[in-house]
């Protein structure tokens, strides 16, 4: 899918008047942030939707950066920041389109990214560490295969979901600070709501 289909795809999915994820950040997010981050921060959020979790950063006193290939999405994230009076730094892009920077970041978050397939999930771990300063933080958080059980939210290809494993061979050059598979109850806008096989890592840049 090409970023014009993905821009048709997401905004689909976002045009409505409710926030589809909420409004609430993560929670493995805001546990890890509140543990490894700082305000002043300079944090990049990858496709950070209708912006619940860079606003969140945001609010805590961070530099925040985000991008999302949705122009439905952004609106409604520009929106949901003037309303918080808190500033981000959106901009209209996939991942492979974002202007990445070396060593520009404090941390990088990926929440729920799950649209990468096994090519391009390579090139965003690639690229969020060449991102990250030297000490910088990852914190990423997604599904297992076994959400194809629950069926409470994400892809429903097996390629695009999480293992211990697969993550540990992508964040080799990195740092491992917490790494779990865990089992949840989310509650998070219409999309991911009731009981959820989920991943969290953090990770720091060596």
């Amino acid at each position: 899918m090409g970023f014009s289909g993905a821009t048709q795809f997401w905004n689909a999915r976002f045009n409505k008047d409710e926030f589809i994820f909420g409004k609430d950040p993560n929670e493995y997010l805001v546990e890890q942030s509140s543990r490894y981050l700082k305000s002043q921060d300079s944090v990049l959020c990858i496709a950070d939707g209708e912006g619940r979790n860079g606003v969140w950063l945001a609010k805590q006193g961070m530099k925040v950066t985000a991008f999302d290939v949705s122009d439905i999405a952004l609106y409604k994230a520009k929106q949901f920041a003037q309303d918080n009076q808190v500033k981000v730094q959106y901009s209209l892009c996939d991942t492979d389109g974002f202007a990445w920077q070396n060593n520009a970041y404090d941390s990088v978050l990926a929440i729920f990214i799950q649209f990468a397939d096994p090519a391009m999930r390579i090139r965003i771990f690639q690229q969020v560490y060449q991102a990250l300063k030297p000490g910088g933080i990852f914190i990423l958080q997604g599904y297992t295969p076994k959400q194809l059980v629950y069926k409470t939210g994400g892809p429903s290809l097996i390629e695009h979901l999480y293992t211990e494993e697969m993550i540990r061979e992508l964040t080799q050059e990195f740092e491992i600070l917490d790494l779990r598979c865990y089992e949840k109850k989310l509650s998070e806008g219409i999309k991911h709501q009731g009981m959820s096989a989920l991943l969290g890592l953090t990770a720091r840049k060596r």
